[in-house]
């Protein structure tokens, strides 16, 4: 982040030991099988009838009941939010882009990175990602921002005072203005298996049409949006074959993407935990974290917001699914226009607090 903040702050870290992969429902882990059933199928190639596309339609506006629109609230939300410290965090991929057949192309347009750009300079502001910082950062071209990469094992947050918990993960960096940082990397010694992870994986996969393999440092995801129905069963055989021999490692999965992690009590939940600790409001009863995310990964924060009973999680998603959210957003386009319209009620607002 090109502006630091330099506040002294005490964190207490929660982390645990590494321990062995194991199924856990709650973490929603794909122990068993990566292979969407029949229905799964059909919604991930379009294939629905005007009957279901109906049905959906009713259903999603049941859902939207329970989940109302961010837009349609915002006025009761900010008033809420009125005269307290607005922190916010954001998905990426779903969420600030559209999901595209390339993960490589999903790029943010212009008017995003502007909508990004105001906001963040009135709130701080973090986007919390699957990808690698570097390919997030990349992608949003943003030194107004702080950066959480590999689903929040790979952060940049501002510089805080080291503790005994937590001091082997963090290192100290310079960025390219001068700026001090703090860079938090909880699953370090678990990057030489990633590398050969990647590899067996690559080699396993190479004759699989479509299938793609995607570092990002310290997870690796496994992108099947491309590949043929009819070769999900192998892809799924080839994934499960490698994970046996790393046993400190699980799956999970987002949106049409395998993802293999280290098995550390760590995810967005997590990480939107210790930035807010790093900006002084760990425990700040007037702070008030706005998270906006389309994954089931992003639900480990809403649930977090939920425990704190702080904040509003937003989820992103124009289809009915169960999710912690208390408000939704149909697609990129209303989060751009959500974040466009916070940033214009700040400066329209002479009462809310602007943290430096």
């Amino acid at each position: 982040m090109g502006q630091f903040h330099r506040q002294e702050v005490d964190h207490q870290q929660n982390m645990e030991a590494i321990s062995k992969a194991s199924c856990d429902e709650n973490d929603e882990k794909v122990c068993a099988t990566i292979t969407p059933n029949c229905s799964d199928i059909g919604k991930e190639y379009g294939c629905s009838s005007n009957d279901e596309t109906n049905a959906l339609g009713a259903s999603y506006t049941s859902w939207v009941k329970k989940h109302p629109s961010a837009l349609s609230m915002f006025e009761r939300m900010m008033t809420a939010a009125k005269g307290k410290r607005i922190v916010v965090f954001l998905d990426y991929d779903g969420t600030l882009s559209p999901i595209v057949e390339d993960p490589n192309r999903a790029f943010m347009s212009d008017k995003m990175r502007s909508a990004v750009r105001e906001v963040a300079r009135y709130f701080p502001t973090a986007i919390i990602s699957g990808r690698s910082r570097d390919k997030v950062f990349s992608f949003v071209q943003l030194t107004s921002v702080y950066y959480a990469g590999s689903h929040g094992m790979d952060i940049m947050a501002p510089v805080q005072p080291l503790t005994t918990s937590d001091v082997k993960y963090q290192t100290r960096v310079v960025d390219e203005q001068g700026n001090e940082g703090m860079l938090f990397q909880p699953a370090k010694e678990f990057l030489p298996a990633i590398q050969e992870i990647i590899t067996v994986l690559e080699e396993k996969t190479k004759n699989i049409h479509g299938v793609m393999i995607e570092n990002n440092v310290f997870c690796v995801s496994v992108h099947f949006r491309r590949v043929h129905e009819e070769d999900f069963c192998t892809l799924e055989e080839h994934v499960k074959s490698v994970l046996k021999e790393y046993p400190l490692f699980h799956l999970t999965r987002g949106r049409k993407v395998i993802e293999i992690r280290p098995s550390i009590k760590w995810d967005k939940g997590h990480a939107l935990d210790y930035i807010l600790n790093t900006l002084g409001y760990g425990k700040c009863p007037d702070v008030v974290p706005l998270y906006i995310g389309d994954d089931r990964t992003d639900e480990d924060a809403f649930k977090v917001l939920l425990a704190k009973e702080q904040g509003y999680p937003i989820i992103v998603s124009s289809i009915p699914k169960e999710t912690k959210a208390s408000y939704s957003l149909r697609d990129p386009s209303e989060v751009m226009h959500f974040l466009m319209r916070l940033a214009r009620w700040r400066r329209n607002s002479s009462s809310s607090r602007i943290v430096m």
